[in-house]
């Protein structure tokens, strides 16, 4: 299968769907705010598309892990600054090395190839890449199965390598004393110091190791790596978007009181001579904003690119065929079921399931957000509104897939799927949706 190989069917599959959340803070910014955007001239409430990606890829993966899925007992990636501390661990559980020898090997080792590190003067940063580096589950255990086996070659390396670090960075502060940026001073010592170069064999299985190989979550949502030239980067083959809100957002806070057990178990206990001096009120009290609304977002899956990725990482046609099939339908699992994990104890959002979900395929991505320019008003029907968002929301979206359907020939019939009993009975009463419903997440792929 060449990199021109398409699919059976269309390249592209659109995915649009409807939630409706209740009180729930799924992500925040910089202040625990919610995040909002202007659209349509309204304020809306918006989730952003990295936190639904992540939440589809830890949701997939962690089923294929279980063995659970289409993809089940299949390699996936973790998205990691702590590289150099997954190959010591498997230096020393798996091959008996000393803890610091090996963190100190497996950090040399992994900067050498490319990647920089903290500032080995602040032991909480020392050992972590300063970027996070998506890469195969098994990378660190790959790469410490090769230091292990070239444990002589490497174990002299390292030692000298260590040592011109060392001198360098000593030149470097000595610098610094003409210098007000110490740390500048020292990593542009230690850049320019002419470290002894890491054995090309070492290298050669170090980016191998860190290549995309056969992880299906890199192949679908890609990686981009500018420290290592030649580690190859991934463009992913799935496009996400922000959710939003429909309607014009409005945005709680909520102010809790947290008691404290032991002051009220005093009290209850008539042990009231054990008070402290200052012992009224709460133990704690603050403000979280929450959020309630229901919410439109849309994915797209080139399957076109899923397979070149696939392929690209070394996998023959037959294989990236049927591995394709197989993310395509843990995919749409993902995009219907996962759900950002922020603040899932104290609001339960993660139990919540779409209120619709549209799928159809294409010649070309389709975003439907135009559908809910003009916000949705909740006002009852016979004061002129549209009623309650869900439902407003399943009309105008159905109505606005019918309509580019008869107007782009490449949209193939589309599939719908619901788990809310309203709008079931909704679906009932709509004609020329340009959708058939279904009663499964399965079938929302062709």
């Amino acid at each position: 299968m060449t990199s021109n190989s398409s699919p059976a069917g269309s390249q592209f599959l659109s995915l649009h769907l409807l939630e409706t959340l209740v009180a729930v803070l799924p992500v925040r910014d910089e202040n625990g705010a919610p995040k909002s955007i202007v659209y349509g001239g309204t304020e809306r409430h918006m989730i952003t598309s990295q936190a639904r990606r992540r939440a589809e890829r830890i949701h997939s993966r962690d089923r294929a892990n279980s063995g659970r899925g289409a993809l089940a007992g299949r390699a996936s990636g973790i998205r990691t600054r702590e590289w150099a501390l997954l190959t010591a661990r498997a230096l020393t559980s798996d091959h008996g090395w000393e803890t610091d020898e090996a963190v100190r090997t497996a950090r040399a080792v992994i900067e050498a190839t490319g990647l920089k590190f903290g500032d080995p003067a602040k032991k909480t940063i020392a050992n972590l890449t300063r970027v996070l580096l998506f890469a195969p589950a098994d990378a660190g255990t790959r790469i410490a199965a090769h230091i292990d086996e070239q444990a002589e070659t490497i174990r002299s390396w390292a030692e000298m390598y260590l040592a011109a670090q060392t001198a360098a960075a000593a030149k470097g502060k000595k610098a610094a004393r003409k210098s007000t940026v110490q740390e500048d001073a020292d990593e542009g010592a230690v850049e320019s110091a002419k470290l002894p170069a890491m054995p090309a064999k070492t290298r050669a299985a170090v980016l191998t190791a860190l290549a995309p190989r056969d992880a299906i979550d890199i192949a679908l949502y890609g990686r981009f790596l500018a420290e290592i030239a030649d580690s190859p980067n991934v463009d992913g083959a799935v496009q996400s978007s922000h959710a939003f809100t429909v309607h014009e957002a409005e945005q709680v806070d909520d102010f809790y009181a947290a008691a404290d057990d032991a002051k009220l178990d005093r009290k209850k206990n008539a042990l009231d001579f054990l008070d402290a001096a200052d012992d009224s009120g709460a133990g704690m009290t603050g403000y979280q904003s929450l959020i309630t609304g229901t919410f439109y977002r849309h994915a797209v899956l080139d399957r076109l690119r899923l397979r070149r990725n696939l392929q690209a990482a070394g996998m023959t046609e037959q294989e990236a065929e049927e591995t394709s099939v197989a993310a395509e339908a843990e995919f749409v699992t993902a995009f219907v079921e996962a759900f950002p994990e922020a603040k899932k104890n104290s609001t339960a959002s993660t139990g919540s399931l779409p209120a619709l979900v549209l799928a159809f395929e294409g010649e070309r991505p389709y975003n439907y957000a135009a559908a809910f320019q003009a916000p949705i008003d909740e006002s009852p029907v016979d004061k002129d509104g549209e009623g309650p968002a869900g439902p407003a929301a399943v009309r105008r979206l159905l109505k606005h897939h019918a309509f580019v359907s008869r107007r782009r020939p490449d949209i193939k019939s589309g599939r719908v799927l619901t788990y809310d009993p309203q709008i079931d009975e909704l679906l009932d009463t709509l004609k020329d949706t340009g959708a058939t419903p279904v009663t499964r997440a399965e079938e929302l792929t062709a």
